[in-house]
C-alpha cells in the first residue's frame, strides 16, 4: 500500500484518510498538531481508548456524541459521573456503547485530576525529544508502538488508568503532535517539523 496519495485537490497526503472528507479534514487540521491543556488531552485519551479494537473514523464520526455524553470532556464533570450515568450512556446511540470503556473514562478522569501538574504535562513527559519526534524518511513505515508509548502506557496503568495500552498510547502520541508520523511526501509533514 502506498504511504501517500495525490488527492483530487492536487495535494499529496497520507493515504489513510482517502475517500472521506471528515477524515481528510481531521488529517489536515488536527492529526499531529501539538495540543496542551488537561481537558483537551483527556478528550484524546478517552477517544483513543474508545477506539481500541475499532477504526478511528468510527470514533471521529461519533466525536460530537462523545462530547455531549461526557460533558465536553471536562474532567471535573466526568469524574462526578455515576453508575446511573453509565446505564444511561449504554443506551446512547451517539457513542460506542461499551460499559468497560465508559467506566474507564470516568475512572481515568478521577485519576487524572489527582496528577500533580495535570494529565497534559504527565503525558508530554514521555514524548520523544524534538528533532527525534519524526519517523525516518528512509525506510518509512508506520509503527504500532514505540519505546515511549510503552513507557507511557506502563506509567498510566500503574496509576490505574484503563484502555491505555502501548498501541493506543502510540496513536495518542501521533494525534497530539508528540510524533510526526505523516508520510514522507505528505504536505503536512514539513509543516509540523
Amino acid at each position: 500500500m502506498a504511504h501517500s496519495l495525490i488527492y483530487p485537490d492536487g495535494l499529496e497526503r497520507c493515504a489513510w484518510p482517502h475517500g472521506d472528507d471528515l477524515y481528510t479534514h481531521y488529517h489536515d487540521t488536527e492529526w499531529g498538531v501539538p495540543i496542551r491543556g488537561d481537558d483537551d488531552m483527556f478528550e484524546r485519551i478517552a477517544l483513543e481508548g474508545f477506539q481500541a479494537g475499532l477504526s478511528w473514523i468510527t470514533i471521529l464520526k461519533r466525536r460530537e456524541g462523545f462530547r455531549a455524553a461526557f460533558h465536553d470532556f471536562e474532567m471535573a464533570k466526568v469524574a462526578q459521573m455515576t453508575d446511573s450515568d453509565v446505564d444511561r450512556l449504554m443506551t446512547d446511540s451517539g457513542i460506542i456503547r461499551n460499559r468497560s470503556k465508559i467506566r474507564a473514562t470516568i475512572k481515568n478522569a478521577q485519576l487524572a485530576l489527582d496528577l500533580p501538574g495535570g494529565i497534559s504535562d504527565f503525558v508530554w513527559h514521555f514524548a520523544p525529544e524534538r528533532g527525534q519526534h519524526s519517523t525516518s524518511v528512509q525506510d518509512f513505515e508506520w509503527k504500532a508502538t514505540s519505546r515511549e508509548s510503552e513507557a507511557l502506557s506502563k506509567a498510566l496503568r500503574k496509576i490505574g488508568f484503563g484502555f491505555v495500552g502501548p498501541t493506543t498510547m502510540y496513536a495518542l502520541m501521533q494525534a497530539t503532535g508528540m510524533l510526526n508520523d505523516h508520510a514522507p511526501n505528505c504536505f503536512r509533514r514539513n509543516t509540523l517539523a
